[in-house]
């Protein structure tokens, strides 16, 4: 087993809502994020699933400490990063990097690719000597598939799948362990998508890198990912392998994300059974009591409104489908993963 080189324990984070002008009072909080665990394990993919406004970019952002954390910790090597500051916080920012997701708002225009990819060494001036910086900054660009030739063009220049593959660049120049990767194809042309994707397969394989890979397209993470976690209104609902995710999904948010994925074959699309999940996703700032999905289920009893599910392996489910879900009522459904 590979170690934890990642591990999330109960992290939160609350947006306060206030009210007046002069003497602000805080009047309830907006929760992003309330309570999620889950570890990241040394070159490994944990894809990060979800509707939009379910978390997970704030999820990301709170790990990489571009927001601080309200509570609960996020351990990089045993060790809590979650409130450094400084030296010490500039230090761990080495060995974790992010891809954002959209290509044409994360590279500076007024700023040379080589200049973008380059700035790192500038925080980070131990990385690359300043004599070495250019070489560095071409064999970079050469890594990820564009010509080092072109270290001194500017963003608008490029493609979508190009600058994406500049921000890739960027985000490996200090050599980090692990990538966080903020829905990196979603403003991708379908075919850039998979050229972006088989590239961060080879990088990976090449630099022992552990992604997070956070995406609302469940064909691109199943294919990228080794395991899998469901997001539902700042909570984890669901996380396991992808073949236990895809192919046994317990929780019914899960099985409702499942089947509505799009199906090429038309035979197969017809006798799918297609679940319409009833009414909109409440508001982070007033979730529903007990389980926050129970508003929406099929399956929602009394126990749901009074009672918090605890994300872990349900004593009913054995074999494959014994993995970690958050259901009072956990169940595989067949054709969940058609």
């Amino acid at each position: 087993m590979a170690e934890n080189i990642l591990e999330v324990k109960d992290l939160v984070k609350h947006y306060p809502l206030t009210q007046g002008v002069l003497f602000k009072k805080q009047v309830g909080a907006v929760k992003a994020v309330d309570g999620i665990s889950f570890e990241l394990k040394k070159g490994e993919t944990l894809g990060i699933v979800g509707e939009s406004g379910c978390g997970k970019s704030t999820l990301a952002k709170v790990l990489m400490n571009l927001e601080r954390a309200t509570s609960g910790q996020v351990l990089f090597k045993g060790e809590d990063i979650s409130q450094l500051n400084g030296a010490a916080l500039k230090a761990v920012r080495r060995n974790i990097q992010m891809v954002f997701q959209d290509p044409y708002t994360s590279l500076n225009p007024r700023m040379t690719v080589g200049d973008i990819i380059g700035e790192p060494f500038e925080i980070h001036p131990e990385v690359a000597p300043k004599g070495d910086r250019r070489k560095a900054v071409q064999d970079l660009l050469d890594v990820v598939g564009l010509n080092p030739e072109y270290i001194n063009r500017y963003p608008h220049q490029f493609s979508g799948g190009q600058r994406q593959r500049i921000g890739i660049a960027r985000g490996l120049a200090l050599k980090p362990e692990i990538i966080i990767c903020d829905e990196p194809v979603s403003a991708l042309d379908v075919s850039v998508q998979a050229q972006v994707i088989n590239l961060l397969e080879q990088l990976q394989e090449e630099f022992g890198l552990s992604y997070m890979f956070i995406a609302h397209d469940l064909s691109i993470v199943r294919h990228i990912s080794d395991r899998v976690g469901v997001m539902y209104l700042g909570k984890m609902v669901e996380i396991g392998s992808d073949e236990e995710i895809y192919e046994n999904a317990t929780h019914p948010y899960t099985q409702a994300l499942l089947s509505a994925v799009p199906v090429p074959d038309p035979a197969a699309r017809e006798s799918r059974d297609r679940i319409i999940l009833s009414g909109d996703i409440p508001s982070p700032a007033n979730p529903p009591s007990g389980c926050r999905f129970r508003t929406r289920c099929w399956k929602a009893q009394e126990r749901c409104a009074e009672e918090i599910p605890l994300l872990a392996v349900p004593s009913v489910l054995e074999g494959p489908a014994a993995h970690d879900s958050a259901c009072h009522f956990p169940e595989v459904r067949e054709q969940a993963a058609a």
